[in-house]
């Protein structure tokens, strides 16, 4: 079988990494071909995270290159579209891709349908509400990290939706060994664009670490102004970030309650988790399905009940333990490669 990937990106984006490069060697194990096709290149996202201007010459330069692969693909049995075809353009593409009989699965890890219609323009709105529902309906198959995301796809009247979450390769985890400090480690890992979300457990966090009982160590984050503790910052490697989130005592999800965090997946709680880590989490979305309360980690909505479940692990090194074995033991069994990927080609061959 061959399926064309049009991502948003290359390896270096996480939901394109995460949600279908890592993918790729299983599928072709089992006689499915992928050939991938990023819209922007990694250049692109660099510029991104680090605040320089847009390239709007790259951009123009990269639809036409996408324009150009859909005239020509017409000898894959199958599109594997990340999120939509054209961002901020119609949902035309994928309406005529269907109407001209070749099949596609658009894949969601993000409420990306709120960029446009909760846009604080009401133009944009008006001519992008709808699109990515458009994209959804015509899709064969929807694939969605949450079951947020796909009540929107089946909202929309999609053909078929299947919830897939976002998951780790849980070989990787296991293969290194953890290295602890002696300082109680309160860790996040994430990239420039939700390192914003941190100021929500920010008063807790300074409460805690500015005594000297704690440190807050950031990977992925970029320049982060927090003015209330100090941090640790690390850049983020897809070879190194196992090792560092191993280096944690505890994994950080904060996040405000909001329709676009209701779409989130919750990878960061997976891969502390996969890590043996006990986690505390905003009570938001997804992170309520993951982290079993009391069990694998705290959900909190208050910064004194941030401060309390965090003093508490920092207290009981033996709950951290217990914990974190738990949560590892539910990302074997639910949020591993292991177990999504047969799934997952058994999806894209249902859609020949």
């Amino acid at each position: 079988m061959q399926v064309l990937l049009l991502s948003r990106y290359g390896r270096l984006a996480p939901n394109s990494r995460l949600r279908s490069y890592q993918y790729i060697p299983f599928l072709k194990s089992r006689g499915i071909e992928v050939e991938s096709e990023p819209l922007s290149s990694d250049r692109y996202l660099k510029n991104f995270y680090s605040g320089r201007p847009v390239d709007w010459i790259d951009i123009i330069r990269s639809y036409i290159r996408r324009i150009i692969r859909i005239l020509k693909s017409r000898r894959f049995d199958l599109l594997w579209i990340e999120h939509e075809l054209f961002p901020w353009f119609p949902g035309c593409w994928e309406f005529v891709l269907n109407q001209v009989g070749i099949p596609y699965m658009v894949d969601y890890d993000d409420a990306v349908f709120h960029r446009y219609d909760r846009h604080p323009r009401a133009p944009v709105r008006w001519l992008f509400g709808g699109k990515i529902d458009t994209v959804m309906r015509n899709a064969s198959l929807v694939i969605a990290g949450n079951q947020y995301l796909a009540d929107r796809a089946i909202n929309a009247g999609a053909k078929r939706v299947e919830v897939l979450p976002t998951v780790v390769d849980y070989k990787r985890y296991r293969a290194v060994p953890p290295l602890k400090g002696k300082q109680f480690t309160i860790g996040w890992i994430g990239s420039p664009t939700t390192a914003q979300y941190i100021r929500v457990a920010e008063p807790a966090l300074a409460e805690l670490c500015n005594n000297g009982n704690a440190r807050l160590v950031l990977i992925g984050s970029g320049p982060v102004t927090l003015t209330k503790v100090g941090a640790t910052l690390l850049q983020w490697s897809e070879e190194t970030e196992v090792q560092e989130v191993k280096k944690f005592d505890a994994g950080i999800m904060p996040l405000p309650d909001n329709a676009w965090t209701k779409g989130k997946c919750g990878y960061k709680l997976i891969q502390y988790m996969a890590c043996a880590l006990p986690v505390v989490a905003s009570k938001v979305g997804v992170n309520r399905e993951i982290v079993d309360h009391g069990k694998t980690g705290f959900l909190v909505s208050t910064t004194q009940e941030w401060v309390d479940s965090l003093q508490r692990l920092r207290n009981d090194p033996a709950l951290r333990d217990r914990m974190g074995k738990r949560g590892q033991e539910q990302v074997m069994k639910k949020y591993s490669l292991q177990v999504t990927a047969p799934r997952l080609a058994s999806l894209i061959k249902s859609c020949r």
